[in-house]
């Protein structure tokens, strides 16, 4: 009986280890930023295994790659997955987790000569992490049509190379189109990267929603001059305008409240010298928020402040939209189905959001969606020291095999009875 069916939690946390040593930094963490010569390492890491368990790999225009294992019966296949890139000082588990638990699902259903119904397909997708391109999900976001294939590949990231250039480099230009994706459902396991679940001492997290992402650029510019001699009255400081702001980013985000959180990852200032007066300052915003509204107001008052600052102290203020994603509700059968699921196996398990984005807030565009969260200790991710305990992972992937299961054997999507 396949409800009987677990996962091998030892091979995957093998196969975890394994992806992790490609980009290794010292003392832990990987760096594999999306199109790099890492990238290519771990795509051809995981192609590889897909290959040793007889998936058809198909890899598409934006280096999006699908390792599909057919069915009884054709048409559109259940997918999961996530990503293999990280930010420059990732963990182990990060998207590595959701597309490496797919194979270990594929592999448990070749080990018990399971056929399933309908076809099963595991996926990872290019740039989910936006730390060298932006917007984030990319990848995804092009495969179910919501951004244009010739202005992601034409994007240049922080080190000015473009999308395009770099997957010609590292050979991930595939032939199969994209924006007419056809999937009969998607469900991505992942850490969670926050402290809910470990607080509460509950293993599944069943995730209902995706916060609402937006990342600006601002830039201020000034004038250069000596910071002896030129009087405070006198000056048009643009680092003045960027901490303001930033100070304000903060203050903002707490009298919002509730989901809204906001944060300056990046600043630079021009010339960058101690003795200077800086000629122009950029940074970035990012703000996020499950209630669309109140995310919208909070971009309107940063924005309204940064002007306000720029014109007091006689800048040239300009903003750049990096990324902007409204929240995301996931699809309620799939969603119940994912907690009944956990119960059934005597998971402790609750309902929540999501405070990261995620490919398959993407994939919610054109197939029932749902999320899977495991504990992330300390809450810590996008650094070196995150971690998941290996009795949480195989928790996570013994829900997802059986998830899976259940959308690939039966006619439709499970619906709740009324």
């Amino acid at each position: 009986m396949w409800n009987d069916l677990r996962i091998d939690g030892e091979r995957l946390w093998q196969r975890l280890d394994e992806l992790g040593e490609i980009g290794a930094l010292p003392g832990g963490g990987v760096c594999r930023l999306a199109l790099s010569d890492e990238d290519r390492l771990g795509r051809e890491r995981v192609m590889g295994w897909m290959q040793e368990l007889g998936l058809e790999i198909h890899q598409d225009a934006i280096g999006n790659v699908f390792g599909l294992r057919p069915g009884q019966q054709p048409g559109p296949p259940v997918m999961t997955g996530s990503h293999i890139d990280t930010v420059r000082t990732g963990g182990l588990y990060d998207g590595n987790l959701g597309v490496l638990a797919g194979l270990e699902v594929v592999q448990t259903l070749n080990q018990a000569g399971i056929e399933t119904r309908r076809p099963l397909c595991v996926a990872f997708f290019t740039n989910e992490e936006g730390a060298r391109f932006a917007p984030d999900m990319m990848g995804s976001l092009v495969y179910v049509g919501g951004m244009p294939l010739e202005q992601a590949l034409s994007t240049r990231g922080i080190d000015g190379e473009s999308v395009a250039d770099c997957l010609t480099r590292i050979g991930a230009v595939g032939q199969r189109p994209v924006g007419r994706p056809e999937a009969h459902a998607f469900v991505e396991l992942h850490v969670e990267q926050g402290p809910v679940l470990e607080q509460q001492g509950i293993t599944i997290g069943a995730v209902e929603q995706v916060q609402g992402i937006s990342w600006s650029e601002y830039r201020f510019d000034g004038c250069s001059n000596h910071a002896g001699t030129t009087p405070m009255s006198l000056r048009r400081d643009a680092a003045h305008g960027a901490v303001a702001t930033a100070a304000y980013v903060r203050q903002r985000v707490e009298q919002a409240g509730g989901h809204q959180v906001g944060t300056v990852g990046r600043m630079a200032f021009t010339p960058d010298l101690i003795n200077v007066v800086p000629l122009s300052a950029s940074m970035t915003v990012d703000l996020r928020n499950t209630d669309d509204g109140v995310l919208r107001q909070v971009e309107e008052d940063v924005e309204r402040f940064a002007r306000q600052v720029a014109e007091e102290e006689g800048l040239a203020f300009g903003r750049r939209s990096l990324a902007r994603f409204e929240p995301v509700d996931f699809d309620p059968e799939v969603v119940g189905l994912v907690e009944t699921t956990a119960r059934r196996l005597g998971y402790s398990v609750r309902r929540m959001p999501s405070g990261a984005g995620h490919d398959a807030q993407m994939l919610a565009r054109v197939c029932p969606t749902a999320m899977i969260f495991v504990p992330s200790v300390g809450g810590i991710s996008h650094n070196i020291e995150e971690y998941t305990a290996p009795e949480d992972i195989a928790a996570g992937a013994n829900v997802l095999l059986q998830v899976l299961l259940e959308l690939c054997q039966s006619p439709d999507v499970p619906r709740e009875n009324p």
